[in-house]
């Protein structure tokens, strides 16, 4: 199974399957391994992510980490920079509205945005990995640009969040693509 396309197909249909159950048990273990982590534990501003697609939620981590005083930012669609992502602040009374892909973001609000060199951690969606780090996302390239930097030197450290059944053997890579320091899925903590 080489064609990227036809990973995408195949994984997404395979988290889209997971039951509520075991989407919830998924997401409760996550915090659990976070928790563990002093340098995720100990974030203070922290990017996350609202599930779509089957995608392993992340809202009991948010929960979590606003529990501990933890800063957490959400990505929003550049308005005036296509293809790039923008990090605004999210509390539990912040307005959201769909982006265009119908992905509920916050509203753009100058003041409520940070720039990502200042974020600790970037958690990152992902269709796909494999245990090398490499991921596949949905083909839009958000993060592998967002994540640019890290590849650097400089930015926030990426660190995705899957479930077991997105993980392969191994996954084809092109040049842009950028591979995962770390990975948490309910199983494992991957650390390269």
């Amino acid at each position: 199974m080489t064609d990227r396309h036809q990973i995408r197909q195949q994984i997404r249909q395979a988290r889209r399957a997971l039951s509520g159950t075991e989407q919830q048990a998924a997401s409760e273990v996550i915090i659990r391994h976070v928790a563990g982590a002093e340098h995720l534990a100990q974030a203070g501003k922290v990017a996350l992510y609202l599930a779509n697609d089957g995608e392993l939620d992340p809202q009991p981590l948010i929960d979590w980490y606003w529990s501990q005083g933890t800063q957490v930012y959400l990505p929003v669609l550049h308005h005036f920079s296509p293809g790039h992502l923008l990090f605004l602040r999210y509390d539990p009374d912040t307005r959201l509205i769909a982006n265009r892909f119908g992905i509920p973001e916050p509203k753009l609000d100058i003041r409520l945005l940070l720039p990502k060199q200042e974020l600790d951690v970037i958690y990152t969606p992902l269709v796909a990995f494999d245990s090398q780090g490499n991921r596949i996302g949905m083909g839009g390239g958000f993060y592998d640009r967002t994540l640019a930097a890290w590849r650097q030197g400089l930015g926030p450290r990426p660190v995705g969040l899957a479930h077991n059944c997105q993980q392969l053997p191994a996954i084809p890579t092109d040049s842009w693509d950028i591979p995962l320091p770390e990975l948490i899925t309910p199983d494992q903590h991957w650390r390269w």
